[in-house]
């Protein structure tokens, strides 16, 4: 028995006796099963809004509490002014020593210049021009 890819959609394998995968054969029947709505990341109770990662409920309390006047757009999203505080809060990354992790000195000194010379550039460049030559001698004979 061969595979060979799905002739509707070629993505899928099928045996080459079968016609169309199963996905197609579902599509073309009308049983298409929808996934399952995503669900709210902070109460996993409920199914979240469309283009939201949170349920209605949960967006209504998040905007009760603010207790701030809720603009209306054009498309029905409510909007809140952020206050100055609020963006002070938020501490900036000042340098790169935040970002960086801290290396621990696992690598004797020895070692590391040991490792350091088998990994650099100028000696991997090195060996791949003897390979090359050492083929190149091989061809020639």
């Amino acid at each position: 028995m061969a595979y060979i890819l799905c002739p509707r959609c070629e993505l899928n394998y099928i045996e080459e006796s079968e016609g169309y995968c199963k996905i197609c054969k579902q599509e073309m029947m009308g049983d298409i099963s929808h996934d399952e709505p995503e669900m709210c990341t902070i109460c996993n109770e409920r199914p979240a809004m469309p283009g939201r990662d949170i349920c209605y409920v949960c967006y209504k309390e998040m905007h009760d509490t603010d207790g701030d006047k809720e603009d209306e757009l054009a498309d029905g999203e409510e909007t809140h002014a952020v206050s100055e505080d609020a963006l002070n809060e938020i501490d900036p990354v000042s340098s790169m020593d935040e970002i960086m992790p801290e290396i621990s000195d696992d690598i004797p000194g020895s070692e590391y210049h040991e490792i350091n010379q088998e990994l650099s550039l100028e000696a991997m460049g090195e060996d791949e021009e003897e390979e090359e030559n050492d083929k190149d001698d091989g061809e020639g004979e």
